[in-house]
């Protein structure tokens, strides 16, 4: 099996159907640790911490661009030097493995 990063996000429900809770925790041990599940609204989140804005907004821009080529949109807020990212897969009401396949990819931008 490869790599959550190197996987696509899929739009089939068939292909990418609600995770249940095992499922989740056992993704979430694929990712790194700053990733946090909410079982009881369905979410992956994660807060990033930079030095300064225009760090945090080059991090929100290769997110975007994740989310772009993959077709699967986190929430965002952004301040000055925090990205606060949450993940959720709406047309399943809950999670999916496309939103462990956005962390692990926004993952691989920490290590470039």
């Amino acid at each position: 099996m490869s790599k959550l990063s190197e996987k696509h996000c899929s739009n089939d429900i068939d292909l990418a159907p609600k995770l249940d809770r095992s499922e989740t925790k056992s993704l979430l041990s694929s990712i790194d640790d700053g990733w946090q599940l909410n079982h009881d609204q369905q979410l992956l989140s994660n807060c990033f911490e930079f030095k300064n804005y225009h760090q945090t907004m080059a991090f929100a821009n290769a997110v975007a661009w994740i989310a772009h080529q993959q077709d699967h949109h986190p929430d965002m807020t952004i301040s000055y030097r925090h990205c606060h990212i949450r993940y959720t897969t709406h047309s399943v009401k809950g999670l999916s493995i496309n939103d462990f396949i956005c962390a692990a990819g926004i993952d691989a931008l920490q290590s470039i």
